[in-house]
């Protein structure tokens, strides 16, 4: 069974997870309510989706 040569540096591991971050979700404006969404996905302040009215939201 092959093995390597020579161990893997701290360095060159880290420099290779790099990018293995986690991003934060993007976000969109509604275009009705200018409140913060989630792109692709219902308002869920005002219940608009693309222009139509999806779901009603109750007032609390």
């Amino acid at each position: 069974m092959p093995l390597p040569k020579q161990k893997k540096t701290k360095a060159r591991t880290r420099r290779r997870r790099a990018h293995d971050a986690l991003r934060s979700p993007a976000n969109s404006k509604c275009p009705k309510c200018g409140e913060p969404k989630v792109p692709h996905r219902v308002c869920s302040h005002c219940g608009h989706y693309r222009g139509r009215k999806v779901l009603e939201i109750q007032e609390v």
